[in-house]
């Protein structure tokens, strides 16, 4: 169904509000409001920090796939890359991030540009890194290919793309598939986040990599606050029921018994 989903649909999205902004960045003016919003981010998924491990920049260069509101592209920034890149589908992102390493005194080079034709050439990468994006491309298969492409021989890949047998969605199915006969699939890409949004299988994340030309994948599964009912986890699907599972949502449990059921599956590989 998501060969209707065009690339303008994915971009429009995204362009009305970039991804923890209407949620996280909160405050009075433009640096508290980014400072919020990168604190928020990093108290609901710190695993970030050792998945992306930001300081194996130094003296590296790095292309991240989707800056968003800039929060992890800074911490890129900070750690002395040799050649810092960052794109974005989106103006609005491009102009959070720039606005966010120039507060901070820092440089990238930052463009608008689609994941499916990077506007490098092969071989210009030691890391190639994107966090909860290439899902939301319409050719996903085709983004991971770019990523190879770009990817100096022995440089690394670190990818996030949505997990599809996890808690967030079982929950939208049951909540918005049930009734409407809907496939879990059907669901990612109609109530989770832009139109077409898809979820993969652990082989089929191990396909897309290995389709791609790129070796040596390993692949991790994290509960992340939408399988927790935490933060502002569900805000596009408000309402009592919701409500009400976040007051009686077996956290401890989940966290015990439920990791092979995140939502967010972290790949790392190489080329």
């Amino acid at each position: 169904m998501n060969t209707a989903i065009t690339k303008d649909d994915v971009r429009q999205f995204w362009e009305a509000a970039s991804c923890g902004e209407d949620a996280f960045a909160i405050g009075e003016d433009d640096l508290s409001r980014l400072k919020a919003q990168a604190a928020a981010r990093y108290a609901l998924e710190p695993y970030i920090f050792d998945f992306a491990r930001f300081p194996e920049a130094n003296g590296k260069s790095v292309l991240e796939i989707g800056v968003g509101m800039g929060a992890d592209h800074e911490q890129w920034a900070l750690n002395a890359p040799a050649r810092l890149c960052g794109i974005d589908l989106t103006e609005r992102a491009i102009e959070f991030t720039s606005q966010r390493l120039s507060l901070s005194g820092l440089n990238s080079e930052l463009q608008t540009a689609d994941a499916e034709h990077l506007p490098f050439q092969d071989q210009s990468f030691d890391i190639v890194y994107s966090w909860g994006v290439l899902h939301h491309s319409p050719d996903t298969q085709c983004a991971f290919k770019e990523v190879s492409r770009v990817l100096k021989p022995g440089g690394v890949a670190r990818i996030m793309v949505y997990h599809k047998h996890s808690i967030t969605g079982f929950l939208l199915w049951a909540r918005y598939g049930v009734k409407s006969g809907l496939s879990l699939a059907e669901v990612y890409a109609l109530y989770l986040e832009s139109p077409g949004t898809k979820a993969y299988s652990l082989n089929e994340a191990k396909d897309l990599c290995e389709t791609a030309g790129l070796d040596h994948v390993k692949i991790k599964v994290q509960l992340c606050s939408g399988d927790l009912l935490e933060g502002a986890a569900g805000q596009r699907h408000q309402g009592r029921l919701l409500n009400f599972a976040k007051a009686v949502w077996p956290r401890p449990l989940i966290k015990a018994v439920g990791a092979r059921l995140g939502l967010f599956m972290m790949i790392e590989a190489s080329k």
